[in-house]
C-alpha cells in the first residue's frame, strides 16, 4: 500500500497573489471552488497574506465576504485555510493585542477552519500570542518556520541548523500549534537543506507530527525539493492548480501527480478529475491579464530572493506606474539590501521591506531615502532579525527616520502607541461615519485609509484584464475630444474629431503646422466653414497687433507665480493636509500619495497658497497627473 502524501491546494491564495498581485474578483472564481471539491480537493487556502488587504485596496470587495462565498460553495467539511504573519496579522505593520486578538475571532467566525501563522524574522516571541489567540478561538494552529536561500557569498542564517533551532525555541515557549510548517516563500532554499531540516524535525516531532513543506517554483527547485522533503518525511506539500501554477507559484498538483507516479507515494487524486477542475478554473480566468514574469523560471532570483507573490505584486504596480523598465535595477539592487538588513526571510512584509528599499536606492541616491519598514525593520521594532544588521545602515536609519535602535518588544511598543489599537480605529470609523461593527473596526485597524474608503463606499476598482478590441464605434468616441473655449470673455463649444473642429454646431476643417502665422497673414488664415455649413459665430479675423491689446485689456498679467504640482508616480490620494486657499511653505507636506505601498510625502514646491486641487481623496492618478495648482 502506497503512503498518502496530503496536499493542500493554494490556488486561491498564493495563486492568485503570485500571478495576478491578489486583484481577483470573488464572483469569478467560485465555480474554480466548486469544481476542485468535487475533484476530491478539500483542503484550500483561500485567504489572509495579500488576499486580505487587496480587496479593500484593488477589488472593492470585502474579505469577510469572500471567506463566507466560499464557504457556501465547499459545504461545512472542507478546511478552508488562511495565512498570518505573526503579530502584523493581514497588514504589513504590526499591531496591538486586541487587533490580534479580533483577527483571530473573525476569522473563525468567517468560515475559517485553520490558520497559518509565520513571523518573516524567525522571531518565535512574535509568534507566542498570535498563535495562543488563534488557539484560543478554535481554530487550527499552523506554525511557521520561514525559508530562504541567501545569495551566493552571505552567510550567517538559513541553514537546517538555524530551523531546528527555530523550531525548538517555539517548543520551549509551548506555543500550542495542530501542525507545523517549513515554508519558503521565494522557492530558493535547495532540496539539500529541504532533506536535513524535514529529516530533522521529524525526528524533533515524532511520527505523528503533521509536517507540511511549502515552496515556489521561482527559482527552478520546487518538484526536487518537494521529492526532498517526501523522502525525509514530510505529511504534506502545497499544490496549485493552472493557470496560476509554475513559476512564481507552487508547482501543479498534476506535475507531482506524475513525478510520483512508480514511487511508494500518493496524492490520493484522480488526475483525470484534477484536468477537469483546471479546464473550469481556466475558462473562470480567461479574462485575467496573465503577467510573462508570473509563467517563467528566474535563474537570478536566488542572488535576489523574492517571494512569487510579491514579485507580480511589485511589477504589477511597476506597470500602473509606467517604470517596469527598472525592474531588473531594482532587483539586482535587493541583494545588498539583504546582506546589510540583518538576514530577516524574504517573505511578505519582510520582503515588501526589501523591495521597498532597493527601489528608493536606485530611483533616488543609495541610502538617501530609507522605506519606513526597513528602516524600522533594522532598528528592532518589528523584532530581532537573525543576524545583527550592519552598523552603518542601522545609523543611516536612525538619523533619517529620527528613530534610535531599540530591543523592546513590538507588542510593547505597540501597546503604547495612540494610532494603533481598536481605540484608534474605532476613532477613525467614527470620523468618517462608518457603522461600528467588528469587522468594519478591523478593517481599519489593518487598512487604515484605504480601509475608510472601502467602506464609505469611494473605493474604485484596478484589476488587470486582458484588453479586447474596439467596436468602430467605440474608438470613434474616443477619437472625439471637446473642450470649451473662451475668447475675448466669450465661451464657445468645440469638439475635436479628425480634422474636423465644430465650433457651434458649426463644422470647419483644419490643419496644424509648426511655426507661427507670417506677420501680416492672419487675416487670410482663418479657417473656412466645411461648404454647405452656417456662417461661424466667431470674432473676424483682426491684425495682431490689435487683438494682443484686447487680450491684455481683458485679462491683465499677473504678477504671481503659478505651478502645478504633477503626480511622481501613479498612486491613490490617501489624505490633502493643505486645503483650498491655504498658505503654505516651501517644502512642508501638502498631499500623503499612496504608491508602491508606500506613502509618499509631496511637499509643497513654492512658498505660496493653493489655489485649487483637481483631485480628491480616494482618487487613483496616474504619474504626470496634474494634482492641483499653487500661486506665489
Amino acid at each position: 500500500m502506497k503512503k498518502h502524501i496530503h496536499t493542500m491546494i493554494t490556488a486561491f491564495r498564493d495563486g492568485f497573489q503570485s500571478v495576478y498581485g491578489a486583484r481577483v474578483k470573488t464572483k469569478d472564481f467560485l465555480p474554480a471552488i466548486e469544481a476542485a471539491v468535487a475533484a476530491g480537493m478539500t483542503h484550500l487556502e483561500i485567504g489572509g497574506g495579500a488576499r486580505f488587504q487587496s480587496l479593500y485596496f484593488y477589488c472593492n470587495e470585502d474579505a469577510f465576504e469572500m471567506h463566507d462565498a466560499i464557504r457556501s460553495v465547499t459545504g461545512p467539511e472542507a478546511n478552508l485555510q488562511t495565512l498570518a504573519r505573526g503579530i502584523n496579522v493581514v497588514g504589513l505593520d504590526s499591531q496591538s493585542r486586541d487587533v490580534i486578538d479580533m483577527h483571530a475571532r473573525l476569522f473563525k467566525k468567517h468560515s475559517i477552519t485553520t490558520i497559518r501563522n509565520f513571523d518573516a524574522l524567525n522571531d518565535v516571541e512574535n509568534l507566542v500570542y498570535s498563535g495562543q489567540c488563534i488557539h484560543n478561538a478554535g481554530l487550527k494552529h499552523e506554525v511557521a518556520v520561514s525559508l530562504m536561500g541567501l545569495p551566493p557569498g552571505l552567510e550567517g542564517a538559513h541553514t537546517p541548523e538555524f530551523y531546528l533551532d527555530t523550531l525548538k525555541k517555539i517548543l520551549d515557549r509551548g506555543i500550542p500549534f495542530d501542525s507545523v510548517v517549513f515554508k519558503d516563500a521565494s522557492g530558493t532554499a535547495n532540496p539539500k537543506t529541504v532533506y536535513d531540516t524535514i529529516k530533522g524535525a521529524r525526528k524533533l516531532l515524532g511520527e505523528d507530527a503533521h509536517l507540511v513543506f511549502h515552496t515556489h517554483e521561482t527559482a527552478g527547485l520546487s518538484i526536487s525539493c518537494y521529492l526532498a522533503a517526501i523522502e525525509a518525511g514530510t505529511s504534506q506539500v502545497d499544490c496549485s492548480l493552472a493557470p496560476v501554477s509554475g513559476g512564481t507559484c507552487q508547482p501543479d498538483v498534476m506535475v507531482l501527480l506524475h513525478a510520483l507516479r512508480n514511487t511508494e507515494y500518493d496524492l490520493g487524486l484522480d488526475i483525470k478529475k484534477v484536468l477537469e477542475a483546471e479546464e473550469v478554473f481556466k475558462e473562470c480566468m480567461a479574462d485575467y491579464f496573465l503577467p510573462p514574469e508570473a509563467l517563467s523560471v528566474e535563474p537570478f532570483i536566488q542572488f535576489s530572493p523574492m517571494p512569487g507573490g510579491a514579485l507580480t505584486a511589485n511589477t504589477q504596480m511597476m506597470r500602473d506606474n509606467d517604470i517596469l523598465d527598472r525592474y531588473e535595477e531594482i532587483v539586482a539592487a535587493m541583494g545588498e539590501v539583504i546582506a546589510v538588513g540583518g538576514f530577516g526571510t524574504s517573505v511578505t512584509p519582510v520582503s515588501q521591506f526589501y523591495f521597498q528599499q532597493a527601489f528608493n536606492n536606485v530611483m533616488y541616491s543609495k541610502w538617501e531615502k530609507i522605506a519606513e519598514g526597513y528602516g524600522k525593520m533594522v532598528l528592532g521594532y518589528f523584532g530581532k532579525t537573525p543576524v545583527s544588521p550592519d552598523p552603518k545602515i542601522v545609523k543611516i536609519a536612525s538619523e533619517k527616520m529620527n528613530l534610535p535602535p531599540t530591543e523592546e518588544s513590538p507588542l510593547e511598543i505597540n501597546e503604547r502607541d495612540p494610532k494603533k489599537g481598536v481605540e484608534a480605529a474605532k476613532k477613525m470609523l467614527q470620523e468618517a461615519g462608518v457603522p461600528m461593527t467588528e469587522e468594519n473596526i478591523f478593517i481599519a485597524a489593518t487598512c487604515k485609509e484605504k480601509g475608510i474608503l472601502y467602506l464609505q463606499g469611494k473605493a474604485t476598482e484596478n484589476i488587470r484584464k486582458v484588453e479586447k478590441p474596439k467596436k468602430t464605434e467605440e474608438k470613434a468616441a474616443e477619437d472625439k475630444t471637446a473642450y470649451t473655449v473662451t475668447i475675448n470673455s466669450r465661451d464657445y463649444s468645440v469638439v475635436i474629431e479628425g480634422n474636423s473642429a465644430t465650433v457651434d454646431g458649426v463644422p470647419y476643417s483644419y490643419t496644424i503646422r509648426d511655426g507661427e502665422v507670417p506677420q501680416g497673414a492672419a487675416a487670410t488664415s482663418a479657417a473656412a466653414p466645411v461648404a454647405g455649413s452656417a456662417p461661424a459665430a466667431v470674432p473676424a479675423a483682426q491684425p495682431q497687433a490689435e487683438v494682443k491689446a484686447e487680450v491684455q485689456k481683458a485679462a491683465p498679467v499677473s504678477a504671481k507665480k503659478s505651478v502645478n504640482m504633477e503626480a511622481p508616480l501613479a498612486g491613490i490620494i490617501l489624505r490633502i493636509p493643505a486645503k483650498e486657499g491655504d498658505s503654505v511653505q516651501k517644502g512642508s507636506t501638502i498631499l500623503v500619495l499612496e504608491s508602491m505601498k508606500m506613502e509618499n510625502e509631496l511637499p509643497s514646491p513654492m512658498n505660496g497658497r493653493i489655489v485649487r486641487w483637481m483631485v480628491k481623496e480616494g482618487e487613483q492618478v496616474k504619474a504626470g497627473q496634474v494634482l492641483g495648482t499653487l500661486e506665489g
